[in-house]
Parts: structure tokens; C-alpha cells; sequence
């Protein structure tokens, strides 16, 4: 089974984590004696990601300079860049479309997700709807539920307003056909949530639940958390 690509949205500022990243873009971030980004590529080729597309900003340069074309993490990495101001997550899937030819996968830049993604990719392709959103039942443990679902389907999704009966959490996993977003004015800043929004509203939005926790590292909670266990046992997740 040949696996879509994915874009890796790694543009951000990373303000949270100041100081560590007054220098470096929040993907060079050391963990578990490595640069987060070095992780991230030898998960997605493990489970048989072949291409990513790494969207980038701050900093951006730093990263392709360290990753390069990706081959000595086994998966081909192609860049594109936001330009003079960042376009927020929508608008830069938007601008990645020209290196797109069908459907693909979104991930953010500081999630680590040890999901099955040939299962999420059959599941996407026996369905008709545009875009697929990964759902955790996370019941605000590691972070703020934002989903409310019900019989797998997704009721609810709103990362400001959100209500006691949003149990499950935005796993941090995509995936979308390219026409979601070619209707978008290029150059033009959109976050990613906005088309969540608009796709739950035209009932477009399928919802996978899975079964395995997220990690993370925009927050320094995330950061050490899993900088504490590939620390110990590098290949866990592979």
C-alpha cells in the first residue's frame, strides 16, 4: 500500500517555548539526545510514509539545512515556505498544493504520533467526505478536550469555546483531499481549525478515533515528557 504524503507544519514561532527557541525553530529542539524532526521523519518512515512536505518560516532555512533531502532518514523531504509572513496552518497547506497530486496528510511540527496511518489512510478511502480529523478520548488529561463525538461521529469542534461535553481531543493527524483547499486565496493567512469548521458544517469531516495517546512538544510539560522516554528507549514507537 502506497501511503500519501504528508505536510508537516512546522512555520510557528514557538513562543511557549522560549528561551530554547530565540535560535532555533521549535523542530530543532533537542529530544531524547536528538533534533525533534529527526524523531518525527524516522516515525512517519516507519510506518511507511515515503514523502513529507515540511511547511516552514521561522527559521525554516536551519531546518532543511540539518534534514536536507531526508534520505538518510529513508523518506524523501521536499520545503516550502510561507514567504515574508506566515500564513497560518491553512494557508500553508494552501501554498503546498502545487507539490500535491491527491489526497495527503497534515501534521503538526511538534506532535509525535504513533498512530497506524495505513489504517487511517484505508478508513479515509472508503469514505466520500474531503477531509478526516483524528480524534483522541483524552477527557482534558494531557491537554483541553476540543471534540465532542458521538457514534463516531463528530458533533462539535471548537478549540476557544469549548464545553463539558467535548471528551475527545484533535489528535493532531489530517487527512484531506486537495480541493479543500484550492479554493483559498493564496498568500492569505488561515488557521487550519477554520476549515475543520467549515468541513464539520457541510457534514464533509470524518472522524477516526485513536486508540494511542499523542505527544507532543510545543508546551515544556510535552517537551520533557517525551524527551524523558525516547531518552530511554529510543525505538519504542518504531
Amino acid at each position: 500500500m502506497n501511503l500519501y504524503p504528508v505536510i508537516i507544519l512546522a512555520g510557528g514561532l514557538a513562543t511557549r517555548l522560549h528561551p530554547i527557541t530565540d535560535k532555533i525553530p521549535k523542530a530543532l529542539i533537542e529530544v531524547g539526545g536528538r533534533p525533534f524532526i529527526e524523531h518525527q521523519l524516522e516515525l512517519l518512515q516507519s510506518h511507511g510514509i515515503q514523502t513529507a512536505i515540511i511547511s516552514a518560516w521561522y527559521k525554516g532555512e536551519m531546518i532543511r539545512e540539518f534534514v536536507g533531502d531526508g534520505r538518510r532518514f529513508g523518506i524523501h523531504v521536499q520545503y516550502v515556505f510561507d514567504g515574508d509572513k506566515p500564513l497560518g496552518t491553512g494557508g500553508a497547506i494552501r501554498n503546498a498544493l502545487p507539490m500535491l497530486n491527491g489526497p495527503f496528510f497534515v501534521l503538526y511540527g511538534d506532535s509525535y504520533l504513533p498512530c497506524a496511518y495505513a489504517d487511517i489512510q484505508s478508513f479515509f478511502d472508503s469514505h466520500a467526505q474531503s477531509g478526516l480529523m483524528t480524534v483522541y478520548r483524552n477527557d482534558s488529561k494531557w491537554d483541553t478536550s476540543n471534540v465532542e463525538m458521538m457514534n463516531g461521529k463528530i458533533l462539535s469542534y471548537d478549540k476557544k469555546n469549548r464545553t463539558t461535553h467535548m471528551e475527545f481531543i484533535d489528535y493532531g493527524l489530517g487527512l484531506f483531499k486537495p480541493e479543500v483547499f484550492a479554493n483559498l486565496p493564496a498568500g492569505q493567512a488561515i488557521d487550519l481549525a477554520e476549515i475543520y469548521q467549515k468541513l464539520l458544517t457541510d457534514q464533509d469531516l470524518l472522524a477516526y478515533e485513536v486508540k494511542q495517546r499523542f505527544y507532543e512538544i510545543g508546551s515544556f510539560e510535552g517537551l520533557h515528557e517525551l524527551d524523558d522516554l525516547l531518552t530511554n528507549n529510543p525505538n519504542q514507537f518504531l
